[in-house]
């Protein structure tokens, strides 16, 4: 593991493009900046992207807080504050998707949708989520010199990417081999998935400062459709849209719709009811 160092908030890596109305996204569990590359540029055309490292991913460096999603949600919310974006619209998926919910909650942020959301796990759920990421980063890490090899073929880029998409063989090369290598080079990958898999559930809040869209692909495999349910729960008025052939990594297998629900969820001002 890395030397944990504190550091403000404010020298979190992220990059700015585009312009119009500011749009923060936050990328999964082992992601990094570049895990939007196949968005941001899209929607950089109607507004100002910022998409953040979270801490002890990409460009950001490990904290003492960012094994823990306690710690990493702190770290988000200061740095909103520290660079004036409070009310900010907001998109996240996985992990990041339940960080800008808990910064829905905190009432940091306006619109917001959430892909396929962690920290809605039963009991069973959570050790099914430890012993699947443990086991899928320690191959990848294994294989890890061989990936610009692998991922050259359909099949194994298939059985690589099985876990997190629906459509693995039709991943791109680059966005496969680009992630794949990003999930090893995660120093505090397994601590995080211990801490998530371990700690408390996310709370939820009957009401937010801006409406919620959670999106939820109907064949994730790994935080499996039902837990949409529990995240209803947690946001009442939360908004929830399926998309049929999906699986966690949304906007791969569904780029356009994902677009889609994007802009319509952060065009929206009102509060949203639950279907």
């Amino acid at each position: 593991m890395q030397p944990q160092v504190p550091y403000p908030a404010s020298t979190l890596n992220f990059s700015r493009q585009g312009s119009g109305k500011p749009l923060l996204m936050l990328h999964g569990l082992g992601g990094n900046i570049a895990s939007w590359d196949n968005l941001a540029a899209n929607l950089a055309m109607t507004n100002e992207v910022i998409a953040l490292d979270l801490p002890g991913h990409g460009a950001s460096p490990v904290t003492l807080g960012s094994s823990t999603f306690g710690g990493i949600a702190d770290e988000v919310a200061d740095f909103i504050r520290v660079e004036g974006l409070e009310g900010i619209a907001a998109v996240g998926m996985s992990l990041g998707g339940r960080v800008i919910l808990e910064m829905a909650r905190r009432g940091l942020v306006g619109a917001t949708v959430a892909l396929a959301p962690g920290g809605f796990w039963n009991d069973r759920e959570r050790k099914y989520l430890k012993a699947s990421l443990f086991a899928s980063v320690s191959l990848v890490r294994t294989v890890r010199p061989a990936l610009p090899f692998l991922t050259r073929f359909k099949a194994s880029r298939a059985a690589l990417l099985a876990q997190i998409s629906a459509k693995p063989g039709q991943v791109p090369r680059n966005a496969a081999l680009r992630e794949l290598q990003s999930f090893a080079d995660t120093p505090i990958f397994k601590d995080l998935v211990r801490d998530l898999a371990e700690g408390p559930a996310q709370q939820g809040t009957a009401s937010t400062s801006g409406p919620v869209t959670i999106v939820w692909g109907r064949k994730d495999r790994l935080l499996l459709p039902r837990q949409a349910k529990q995240a209803l729960q947690a946001f009442p008025e939360a908004q929830l849209h399926w998309v049929d052939q999906a699986g966690h990594y949304i906007s791969w297998d569904a780029p356009d719709e994902v677009l889609r629900l994007i802009r319509q969820g952060i065009a929206s001002t009102g509060s949203t009811t639950t279907p």
